[in-house]
């Protein structure tokens, strides 16, 4: 269903989200009111009150293993960045292999989310039909759906940062080799990054900005952007320039590495919390 703010729906159906998504959908289900939200809904954590199987990864299981596998890549990035910053006796290969390792948590979790985004059924007022046999897709394509959006462009991001943070364990001697194959990544993954964080944090908003710091799901999104954020600015900040440059870039570059792994590990903690709030449309 690619329904749009201006399709037709029953009249006591009222819709909302930033245009021309819908995240939200309040309607009657039983005589009784009942309320759709988008990202709740994909989660699983959300369900109808006939419904009658629940698929893995709709399980609470499921999010909270997301949640751990990003917790734990974001641990990886913030040790990695604070032994860049910090005297020690690890080499920088050894260093630049803590960031890789984390980056691989990131790619499984960004995988398992973006599996979930791709198969979560659409909106119905009917419970959602039983999946059958070969009906799982691993990647999808519904580029009308917001949620989809955001979670395929954040796995795109993690892969881009395998191939960032793979060449930087023996990074190469020609600076412009450098910036193609470890620069350039890692910029393309925090640009995903970026716009992954923002369309997550349009769903949960049912706009284009929210201030709603006492809902979790805001928390767990606004967590996430000012993750990207400063994985964005730590980006910028890492080109190898052809000649010397200030000490202080590559100081400040970890900072915001670091900050936006927190940014990240915060998120991800609230979210292994989230997992265990599963509620029905007419609760």
């Amino acid at each position: 269903m690619n329904e749009t703010l201006s399709a037709k729906r029953p009249a006591d159906m009222t819709l909302a989200g930033p245009a021309p998504f819908i995240t939200l959908r309040r309607f009657r289900l039983h005589g009784r009111r009942a309320l759709w939200r988008a990202r709740q809904s994909r989660k699983g954590l959300l369900r109808h009150p006939d419904q009658t199987e629940v698929p893995f990864w709709h399980r609470p299981a499921y999010n909270w293993w997301i949640g751990l596998l990003f917790s734990v890549g974001s641990l990886h990035f913030i040790g990695a960045a604070v032994l860049s910053m910090v005297p020690t006796s690890l080499t920088l290969w050894q260093i630049g292999l803590v960031f890789f390792l984390g980056s691989i948590f990131f790619t499984t979790a960004g995988f398992l989310q973006n599996l979930q985004a791709a198969n979560a059924p659409d909106f119905s007022p009917a419970p959602p039909a039983p999946v059958k046999a070969g009906e799982l897709h691993l990647i999808g394509w519904r580029p009308s759906n917001l949620g989809w959006l955001s979670t395929i462009t954040q796995f795109a991001g993690t892969v881009m940062f395998n191939f960032n943070t793979f060449d930087a364990i023996v990074p190469p001697p020609d600076w412009y080799i450098a910036d193609l194959t470890i620069w350039l990544p890692g910029m393309i993954g925090s640009v995903l990054f970026l716009i992954s964080g923002s369309l997550a944090f349009m769903e949960i908003s049912h706009a284009y900005w929210s201030w709603k710091p006492k809902d979790l799901d805001w928390q767990i999104a606004f967590a996430n952007l000012l993750g990207c954020i400063f994985f964005m600015t730590a980006g910028i900040l890492a080109y190898i320039p052809r000649g010397p440059e200030p000490g202080w870039i590559a100081t400040v570059a970890n900072l915001h590495l670091c900050l936006g792994a927190l940014g990240f590990l915060t998120g991800a903690l609230l979210m292994m919390r989230e997992s265990k709030q599963t509620a029905t449309m007419t609760a």
